[in-house]
């Protein structure tokens, strides 16, 4: 391969390749089946590694829930999750009482920051049919100025979440979902305020894109100290800097050039990270990511004392009533409802 404009270009698993200022990203793609009364599947459970069912059986996984498809109570310290769900629900809980549900098109920002356990359930809402759920999560890290934030979360609700739409000279449309990162004149919801996107000079770019069978899209240049991911996850093939891109690939771009992608012969979609690196140690183990050993003795010990301030709630795989719609309670005792 050569080319002035892409760096590498890898094959994606389940776990993406990532750069700096991100940390993690995983795409989810579950074909669960009909619920039951508890909003598990309607399904038998035999041959799944209940609790670490991570292998794809019929169409879906259990992940760590063991009723329920989803990610129990569990803690994080010192970076931020950015789940971005396009089909499906998530049912949040936490461990300041925060509560919500959200989905088809929602994000959720969530800073870890000193110390916050959460929960992430897959309620199966639908009892007549199947119940497909897509999503990202994304760990955004946080400097070494912000590990100890105030733990915060807020939902952009898909209706607020701008849509940059394009049409090319052939008459194919090009939309970009702009959860953060600046697009032309549209502008993203605000970021949670302790967040590295916080800073607009830090350039953090998080989009979806759409572009129809045979579209053609300048992606804007960038300054050059941005680290830049495209991953190409549904569609046939497209063309960048003349070079050939199947499906289920990343390609890690040069950011300081406008750099022309020409789609294929289906609609394709993907997804762009973006953002200035932070440029500090990283020191991960697990669910906590700081800046040395030191550190993550300390969030250890600190978790074992406080439980980051416990866990309210009757279970750990929280969820809430079937009936519920798409809200977000906060810690203020405020609560918006969709």
């Amino acid at each position: 391969m050569q080319s002035n404009s892409i760096i590498s270009l890898k094959p994606l698993g389940f776990m993406w390749p990532v750069s700096d200022p991100f940390l993690f990203c995983a795409h989810h793609l579950d074909h669960f089946p009909a619920g039951n009364e508890s909003m598990g599947p309607a399904a038998s459970l035999e041959g799944r590694n209940i609790g670490q069912d991570f292998t794809i059986k019929d169409g879906w996984r259990m992940y760590h829930g063991e009723t329920i498809p989803g990610f129990p109570a569990h803690p994080h310290r010192g970076f931020e999750t950015v789940t971005i769900v396009m089909t499906g629900m998530v049912d949040h809980a936490d461990s300041h009482g925060q509560a919500g549900r959200y989905g088809n098109g929602d994000v959720q920002w969530m800073t870890a920051g000193e110390g916050l356990q959460h929960s992430e359930m897959f309620p199966l809402l639908n009892q007549n049919g199947e119940n497909p759920e897509e999503l990202f999560q994304v760990w955004l890290n946080l400097p070494k100025s912000k590990k100890f934030a105030k733990p915060h979360f807020k939902m952009l609700w898909s209706e607020d979440i701008p849509v940059y739409k394009e049409i090319d000279e052939n008459g194919k449309s090009v939309e970009v979902n702009v959860i953060a990162g600046k697009i032309g004149e549209i502008t993203p919801p605000l970021p949670a305020p302790d967040s590295w996107a916080a800073n607009l000079t830090n350039e953090v770019a998080v989009w979806t894109i759409k572009m129809e069978a045979g579209a053609q899209w300048m992606i804007p240049a960038a300054h050059q100290q941005t680290k830049r991911s495209l991953y190409f996850y549904r569609g046939t093939s497209l063309h960048i800097d003349n070079i050939k891109i199947t499906a289920y690939q990343s390609v890690e771009l040069k950011p300081d050039n406008e750099l022309l992608i020409v789609n294929g012969d289906s609609d394709s979609y993907l997804l762009l990270l973006q953002g200035k690196p932070i440029n500090e140690p990283v020191v991960q183990y697990g669910p906590f990511v700081m800046n040395s050993e030191a550190e993550i003795q300390q969030a250890f010990n600190d978790y074992r004392r406080t439980e980051f301030g416990g866990w309210p709630w009757s279970r750990h795989d929280q969820v809430h009533p079937r009936t519920k719609s798409r809200f977000a309670k906060y810690d203020d005792g405020t609560e918006e409802i969709r």
